[in-house]
């Protein structure tokens, strides 16, 4: 569990850094703010790609080779991250870096669910979700302070060593996985054709946007709008990281008592949140606890949608898991992407949390009828 975490939290650490560093990237290619951030949304747009892709692709090769594998090829997109020489080159390297995210984290969450007792997989998932919500305490404010003081690529360095680290991790502790059940291209594909899946994931792609919106920003909001020094962003990252450990476990836990009724209370708590964050974020104090609640409301989230996926899919398990990834970072792209056209408006940096509590509204609306269409057989 703690090798697979590992991978977690490179992968969490290299996610989350570059919107710390948004300031920072477009002052070194000399392009604006709203600009730098298409390297998050690239990143998110390689995780969309690379999901379905690699779990359909790979669904006959060995789940431990495979997992070694795709931590490979995260590492190396992120050492060219650190070489890129314009700016175009490193959305092109976010994007390669993005590609293994969606199915290392699929395969990894299947993993887990595999070798938990009866009655545990969503707190097993969320152990290896709770790799990606530490690297948010860690790794990204460790990173953030380390790119601020001595140059943001030098934070990518620190992100292609826990690669290698853990590919490492993996050879040693993972076991070989051989009860894990190997398909075919077509069997995983066919969780395409099955409504509750799209639906699910279509819930997690729209629901879970407002969190990026208000996070791909939070450097410039927290400065600009709340006062801080940008010496204190570090710390306001690490309370988000907090966040999201705590809505991590929590969402674990009542995923397993009722993942419906899990995922209900998560989008209507980052509703409420990402509403209040719009007042909150003009005082220091308010916006650093309301920067926590969002990274917790967000992060509760996940275990219920990945726990979801795996139920509805039936033998297609693989690709669903690994597409809950990629529709989560369909709503990176999209938060980060509705986030900068309101600024570019002249909106503010707090107009993108009032876009987030808006695509959370919608999310909430979804899943009710996701749940209805789900439940209306059974009481016809």
């Amino acid at each position: 569990m703690l090798a697979l975490a590992l991978g977690g939290f490179g992968i969490g650490t290299t996610e989350f850094v570059t919107m710390g560093l948004l300031p920072d990237i477009s002052r070194a290619f000399e392009i604006s703010e709203p600009t730098a951030g298409h390297a998050v949304s690239a990143y998110a747009l390689g995780v969309v790609v690379g999901a379905p892709l690699i779990a359909a692709l790979c669904a006959r090769v060995a789940r431990k080779k495979l997992l070694i594998v795709l931590m490979v090829a995260f590492t190396v997109g992120n050492i060219a991250t650190v070489l890129a020489p314009t700016f175009g080159t490193l959305v092109l390297a976010r994007f390669v870096s993005g590609l293994p995210h969606g199915a290392y984290f699929g395969v990894a969450s299947l993993a887990a669910a595999t070798l938990a007792p009866v009655g545990q997989r969503a707190k097993a998932v969320a152990a290896v979700m709770l790799g990606l919500s530490v690297a948010n305490v860690i790794g990204v404010p460790g990173a953030t302070w380390l790119g601020q003081h001595f140059g943001w690529r030098d934070a990518y360095v620190v992100v292609a060593v826990i690669g290698l680290a853990t590919v490492a991790a993996l050879w040693r502790y993972v076991p070989a996985l051989t009860s894990m059940k190997i398909t075919n291209p077509m069997t995983e594909l066919g969780a395409l054709r099955r409504p509750q899946v799209l639906l699910t994931l279509a819930v997690g792609a729209i629901g879970f946007g407002g969190m990026f919106a208000v996070y791909t920003y939070i450097a410039t909001t927290m400065t600009d709008v709340a006062g801080m020094s940008i010496g204190a962003v570090p710390i306001v990252l690490a309370l988000f990281g907090l966040g999201m450990i705590v809505g991590n476990i929590g969402g674990g836990i009542l995923a397993d008592r009722g993942v419906d009724r899990s995922i209900f209370v998560a989008m209507i708590a980052m509703v409420v949140i990402l509403a209040g964050f719009v007042l909150a974020a003009h005082n220091p104090v308010t916006a650093a606890i309301g920067a926590f609640l969002v990274g917790a409301s967000g992060a509760a989230l996940a275990p219920g949608l990945q726990t979801r996926l795996m139920d509805v899919a039936a033998d297609a398990q693989t690709l669903a898991a690994a597409l809950n990834h990629a529709a989560l970072n369909i709503a990176n792209a999209a938060g980060a992407w509705l986030g900068g056209l309101v600024i570019a408006a002249g909106l503010g940096y707090t107009a993108p949390a009032m876009v987030g509590a808006l695509l959370a509204v919608a999310g909430v609306l979804l899943f009710t009828l996701t749940v209805f269409l789900q439940r209306r057989p059974a009481s016809s």
